[in-house]
């Protein structure tokens, strides 16, 4: 489904992105895989972790190079771009998986919490697809995989800075969908749940939560991967401005925000009134203040 094709994949050394770059190549794609070897934090820089996916593709029979840049740096996207083209010639896809993770209860994050996590996800994401728009845009045709959350878009505990990003990352993704459908240009989103460092720091403080991370375990990183090949693939050719969840062997086609329910008033409203008639009357229909896991309450299938 991808010979031919050349992939960038962001934060390929592990996890989601090592699966998600070995299944590219296993279809038939040449990958530049993007690892700067950091801690879960974004901390430190070793380049062996994306040198060992490219030797496992290599291995196997596959064409790869190992790029370390930090895409959370300004002009990375260019340059990783400029490699993919001077190695392969070509771009076909972007998948933006690289992130980090500065948990902190909003009202102590500080600053610096809020600016890493951002730049590596939302910054990281924004720079690379706008690198390889141009390229997608000549050729008429291209595909970016954006690795958003269930915590942005439903919510989870101690995550503004991620959930920001993540929600932010649904948004940017629907307006490449829309400013470049008219190139041949898709852009969806894979919100996934898997075992990875991304989701290892969970607490596991009281039962309760140490069974959620046993199901969370349940579900490999090489779970997300074909969903991700299928959207760089040309057999997704009508698929555009979606997200979908991958949850175990479940994939879901993830809501966006749309009216739910209105309410009219021929002279107006007041602030009285929206107490006494407008709100009692929308109130039935309000989301529930909830985590992601509140929500996908139910075993893994």
């Amino acid at each position: 489904m991808m010979s031919g094709k050349v992939v960038v994949v962001t934060g390929a050394g592990g996890g989601i992105g090592r699966d998600i770059a070995l299944s590219m190549a296993r279809y038939g794609a040449r990958v530049l895989v993007n690892d700067i070897g950091a801690s879960l934090d974004g901390a430190g820089h070793d380049t062996a972790p994306g040198q060992r996916v490219v030797d496992e593709i290599r291995e196997a029979g596959g064409e790869a190079v190992a790029n370390a840049e930090s895409v959370a740096e300004k002009g990375a996207g260019e340059r990783i771009i400029a490699q993919a083209l001077d190695v392969f010639g070509r771009i076909d896809c972007i998948v933006n998986n690289a992130g980090i993770l500065r948990d902190r209860f909003f009202h102590k994050m500080s600053d610096e919490e809020w600016d890493a996590v951002l730049k590596v996800h939302l910054y990281g994401t924004f720079g690379l697809s706008r690198a390889a728009a141009p390229h997608f845009k000549e050729q008429g045709s291209g595909s970016f995989v954006h690795m958003t959350s269930t915590s942005g878009l439903i919510g989870n505990y101690a995550q503004a800075n991620y959930n920001a990003a993540k929600m932010g990352i649904a948004g940017l993704s629907k307006s490449i969908a829309l400013d470049l459908e008219k190139f041949n240009v898709r852009s969806n989103c894979i919100a996934p749940f898997a075992w990875s460092r991304m989701v290892s720091s969970i607490p596991t403080d009281t039962p309760e939560q140490a069974a959620r991370v046993e199901k969370i375990k349940q579900m490999t990183p090489a779970k997300i991967a074909p969903l991700a090949v299928y959207l760089a693939s040309d057999a997704a050719k009508e698929v555009n401005g979606q997200i979908f969840t991958v949850r175990n062997n479940e994939i879901f086609l993830m809501s966006q925000p749309r009216p739910i329910r209105s309410i009219h008033r021929s002279e107006g409203w007041s602030p009285e009134s929206i107490a006494m008639h407008g709100m009692p009357a929308l109130q039935g229909s309000f989301i529930p203040v909830e985590r992601s896991g509140d929500v996908f309450s139910w075993d893994p299938m």
